[in-house]
């Protein structure tokens, strides 16, 4: 492949966008991994950064929808509190006295249709202290999630409520349906009739049968002998 068809070229003001933040961060880290602030660092960066970007690109992720700032907050917000909460929680769960804690694997059923928002609401569930996701079903909408102390329903049904809270901020904040474009599914292939499929085949094996007669008829009927062969 040529270096000119690896190049990747913003198409539209989003792509731009998001290819000047991507610049601007990989910028940022290139100055800290330097350990000081000058011109030479910054410039280097960025003509790094913008190699980067142009000549080995990531595969594209599709991104539907747009930001809404109210709603960001306050998906910001409760990812917070269920940050300092269960930070709380496993602390004490680590020191106190007693049989350890009882863990769980558990199925959470999602909703998300976007892959980027759903690696997010991954990303929220990780950070968290106690749970952790193990295995993600992205056809059925399935997340199971390694959860810490859940020794009655009561803490499986706050989990379970946990998750379907966050599900829901995630979508108020990117993915709400009256911003969602639905993409046009792909026609399936048509099948022509059976009778107009033989009749194609029957042209072709004509034509065929044709093109080889004509070279049958172009080679020499009475070609030279060779000296071997007298």
């Amino acid at each position: 492949m040529r270096l000119r068809d690896r190049i990747a070229v913003p198409r539209t003001g989003r792509d731009l966008a998001v290819m000047l933040w991507v610049i601007a961060w990989l910028t940022a880290v290139w100055v800290l991994l330097w350990g000081s602030i000058t011109w030479g660092n910054i410039i280097g960066g960025f003509l790094v950064s913008l190699a980067v970007l142009l000549v080995m690109p990531l595969p594209p992720i599709p991104v539907e929808g747009r930001v809404h700032p109210l709603s960001l907050l306050r998906l910001v917000g409760r990812i917070a509190v269920d940050l300092a909460k269960s930070s709380v929680e496993v602390a004490w769960l680590s020191c106190r006295p007693g049989r350890p804690p009882k863990t769980a694997i558990l199925r959470a059923d999602v909703s998300i249709r976007s892959d980027l928002v759903m690696g997010l609401l991954i990303d929220a569930i990780n950070i968290v202290p106690g749970t952790i996701v193990l295995e993600i079903d992205r056809k059925a909408g399935y997340l199971y999630i390694h959860v810490l102390d859940v020794d009655t329903p009561a803490k499986v049904d706050r989990f379970y409520a946990m998750v379907a809270n966050l599900e829901h901020l995630f979508i108020r904040a990117f993915e709400r349906e009256e911003d969602w474009q639905e993409r046009a599914p792909i026609p399936p292939p048509t099948t022509p009739p059976p009778g107009r499929r033989r009749r194609r085949l029957a042209r072709q094996r004509r034509r065929i049968a044709g093109l080889v007669s004509d070279r049958i008829d172009d080679v020499p009927r009475d070609r030279p002998r060779s000296r071997g062969e007298r």
